[in-house]
């Protein structure tokens, strides 16, 4: 018996700095290899995605913003969550640029502040060559994509 996968709406941001350099966050779950993947996440009932995305961005950094954008990208896929569920995510990519900032977690949820283990600012010829998995894994076409609004 096949069972549907729930539709996961989630915002992602794309922190870029004055340097160029993109914020990423790396995880360690006991089930998987570590990854490194941007600040973002499931977007609140009802909630927009460009909502989401100012919420999600200050409770993952402490980076309080007025607004996240532009929306440069929109993307589809099929994953387990952190908790282990398996979805389907609905994400929508927007991009901040900003003076690099020591990252606050002291908006971290439970499993954040279990997973999350270190904050970097990665160059592109860093992300191109990574020695751990980044998520999505075209996150360097995203860097380039034109905004999508």
């Amino acid at each position: 018996m096949t069972t549907s996968r729930r539709i996961r709406r989630a915002a992602r941001i794309l922190i870029l700095d004055e340097h160029d350099r993109l914020l990423l966050i790396r995880f360690a779950p006991r089930d998987r290899r570590p990854f490194w993947c941007g600040v973002g996440g499931e977007c609140d009932p009802g909630e927009d995605f460009a909502v989401a995305a100012v919420r999600e961005l200050f409770e993952e950094t402490g980076l309080a913003v007025d607004h996240c954008g532009p929306e440069v990208a929109a993307r589809a896929d099929d994953y387990l969550t952190l908790e282990g569920e398996p979805i389907t995510s609905d994400e929508r990519f927007f991009r901040v640029r900003t003076s690099s900032f020591v990252p606050d977690t002291s908006g971290h949820t439970a499993i954040e502040r279990e997973l999350i283990k270190e904050f970097r600012w990665f160059t592109r010829a860093e992300l191109a060559d990574w020695h751990e998995p980044v998520f999505p894994v075209n996150l360097l076409e995203l860097l380039d994509a034109e905004d999508a609004t």
